[in-house]
């Protein structure tokens, strides 16, 4: 037998067969590439049946207010506030319960977020929130670096 020394079959074992093993390794391998191709792929045609109780998908007003530059809004870039009260008053005729999320930059004047909020307000849009990030974990016992 393969696993034996020196013939004895009672002797001890003094090597392992991986063949097997490699074998398997490999064929989940397959499977996991496989299957995370599936996952990623990003739109697949579906047609979804209908129903009384449905819930509606929230709408998210993205607006991004850097240090420097123009304010964008789900991407694209804005000429002013009157602008934004423009798109916020669309966004909220098509979808009345439209939420709005400010991604500041920190650096950005205290007055340039409140002229944002104002802009969203004068649009209709009343339900607002702040992006923010959580902070880096430190060594135990400090606070991370800002």
């Amino acid at each position: 037998m393969a696993g034996h020394g020196s013939g004895d079959p009672g002797g001890m074992i003094v090597g392992i067969n991986v063949t097997p093993m490699v074998d398997i390794v490999l064929v989940l391998l397959i499977i996991f590439i496989v299957t995370a191709k599936i996952i990623v792929t990003p739109a697949v045609e579906m047609d979804l049946p209908e129903a009384s109780t449905a819930g509606e998908v929230q709408v998210v007003l993205s607006v991004i207010v850097p240090e420097r530059g123009a304010t964008l809004v789900d991407g694209e870039p804005i000429a002013g506030d009157d602008e934004l009260v423009t798109r916020a008053a669309s966004v909220r005729a098509r979808t009345p319960q439209v939420r709005a999320v400010i991604h500041a930059d920190g650096e950005v004047p205290h007055r340039r977020v409140i002229a944002t909020i104002d802009a969203l307000q004068r649009g209709g849009v009343y339900r607002v929130a702040f992006a923010t990030l959580s902070p880096a974990p430190g060594p135990a016992g400090q606070e991370a670096a800002p």
